[in-house]
């Protein structure tokens, strides 16, 4: 493997961590230190990943990355791995770049056996033309960001170059019929599929279903790990044939059927038969990871975060999560990273926030969501683009109710660095 010289290669991390320093000091992104790096060497990840013994996993899709990473990350650990990851969820190349920086030493040295990493789609496919990942699992494809890819079909194919970059192991959504499609596409690799019941496929519509009301089961593959059942807190599986069933931390349909994908993947990685207590034990610990019905708590009473980013998901969260009891708030931004074609909102169904209402709609398209609101005749408290001031209200208003707040990705990051100023919340930079 040839590496930068010595003297550069440090002279590269020094500079770069010490822009991570003062980002961080400012409360910037996480991505602008791996920026900064990737433009003076360009070789930077390539180099630093090839130390790893046991390869690159990547993990890609349009929902579902950053919860997932965080279970297979578990996983792996649980069986004594040390893995690498991108825990911020900043899914570019960039974001990986930027967590490197974090995690080696001056001399470039990782300490990590394994790297798993979330990748956006179209930045997974540059990324595995430098650096061929030995295993990759992919989710879904929904309709998201259509500003910046197209229909979905051209997500597809990017999911599919990933596939056909893999060296050793692809993991595929059986419920998703281009996911699946993929598979005819795939000579040398191994394939693992993971799946549904026929009772919970009504919960994970299509693109190609979302406009109707009956979920059409067919003939398909066998998977080698089954979501089964999910009921409250209690989900059952099937891992090659045999049924568990475990209690979960994690909450939403979408991040249980999360669950069944991650424990595909660290099957394939591993290669052995998994001590099924330890992955059981495992997935009933993990929590959703940031954002992703993350629940804080502020003045004494819970706030859950759920970030929304296309129809189907915000269908999904709305579907996951009872309005009942709780107050709600909605903030939709357009900035680049959230997509600034905001037309999706129309074709989600917002009939079951009629009851109780929306007590706070904020963000910069805060406009654009309460006429789509009043289309569904749900009543609107109040109306604040400034998200600190939204927030600030949203509290003092609803200060002694549980609270959940459906959030666009940037959006997400600003209403908790809010957040921490009041609360404990997490730092994932």
């Amino acid at each position: 493997m040839v590496y930068m010289p010595q003297h550069f290669s440090s002279l590269v991390i020094v500079l770069g961590k010490a822009v991570r320093y003062v980002t961080r000091l400012r409360g910037g992104g996480s991505a602008l230190p791996g920026l900064f790096v990737e433009k003076i060497s360009p070789d930077f990840i390539r180099q630093t990943l090839g130390q790893l013994q046991r390869g690159v996993v990547v993990i890609s899709g349009t929902n579902g990355k950053t919860t997932t990473t965080k279970m297979v990350v578990a996983l792996l650990e649980a069986h004594g791995l040390k893995v690498f990851t991108n825990r911020t969820g900043s899914n570019f190349t960039r974001g990986v770049a930027a967590a490197l920086l974090g995690d080696i030493d001056v001399k470039g040295n990782l300490d990590a056996d394994i790297a798993v990493l979330e990748l956006d789609e179209a930045h997974a496919v540059k990324f595995v033309q430098a650096i061929p990942p030995r295993y990759s699992l992919l989710l879904n494809v929904m309709r998201d960001q259509l500003d910046r890819y197209g229909e979905i079909d051209a997500t597809a194919k990017m999911l599919e170059k990933i596939a056909i970059a893999t060296t050793n192991t692809v993991v595929l959504n059986r419920e998703d019929a281009r996911v699946l499609a993929i598979k005819g596409s795939l000579q040398d690799q191994k394939v693992e599929l993971f799946g549904l019941s026929d009772e919970l496929l009504s919960h994970f519509p299509s693109d190609d279903d979302m406009r109707s009301d009956v979920v059409k089961t067919k003939q398909r593959p066998e998977a080698n790990v089954i979501l089964k059942k999910y009921s409250g807190s209690e989900a059952t599986y099937s891992i090659n044939g045999t049924e568990f069933s475990t209690k979960l931390k994690l909450n939403g349909v979408y991040n249980v059927f999360n669950s069944a994908a991650a424990i595909a993947l660290a099957h394939a990685v591993l290669d052995i038969a998994m001590e099924t207590a330890t992955i059981l034990a495992t997935i009933a610990s993990v929590t959703p990871a940031f954002g992703r019905g993350e629940a804080l708590t502020v003045g004494g009473k819970p706030l859950e975060l759920v970030l929304v980013k296309n129809p189907s998901g915000f269908r999904l969260g709305l579907k996951s999560f009872s309005p009942e009891g709780y107050a709600t708030m909605i903030a939709i931004n357009d900035n680049y990273a959230d997509g600034r074609d905001m037309s999706w909102l129309w074709d989600v169904d917002f009939e079951t926030l009629c009851k109780d209402g929306v007590s706070q709609v904020a963000g910069i398209r805060a406009y654009d969501m309460a006429l789509r609101l009043q289309y569904d005749e749900v009543p609107i408290g109040h109306i604040e683009r400034d998200l600190p001031t939204a927030l600030r209200q949203f509290i003092d208003i609803n200060a002694d109710n549980p609270k959940r707040i459906y959030c666009t990705y940037t959006a997400m990051l600003a209403l908790r660095r809010e957040l921490a100023k009041i609360t404990k919340v997490e730092v994932i930079s």
